[in-house]
């Protein structure tokens, strides 16, 4: 296993941070975001991980039925935008 897993209450957390300190608040801060009910499957965990705002940076956070605005970071460079269409989820399979 190329990652450590981090069990939660909900999903688990894998982590591929060998060798990189995580810090306390951070890893906390993932155990909170995977026990939201909508996390898909598992979190991932990348070397640049670190406190973040909204979500914790360099995670990557897989939802079914949600969208997580905060979960996109606030630095320079990141940002989203949340549009209405006329789409449905089929449209998008």
């Amino acid at each position: 296993m190329n990652y450590e897993l981090l069990t939660t209450e909900n999903v688990p957390v894998k982590m591929w941070t060998k060798g990189v300190p995580v810090e306390d608040d951070a890893r906390q801060q993932l155990i909170n975001t995977a026990k939201m009910p909508f996390i898909f499957k598992h979190i991932a965990v990348m070397p640049d991980v670190h406190l973040g705002k909204g979500s914790t940076i360099g995670s990557v956070i897989p939802t079914k039925g949600a969208i997580i605005p905060a979960a996109v970071g606030v630095d320079i460079g990141c940002g989203m935008n949340a549009l209405r269409t006329a789409l449905t989820a089929a449209d998008l399979a």
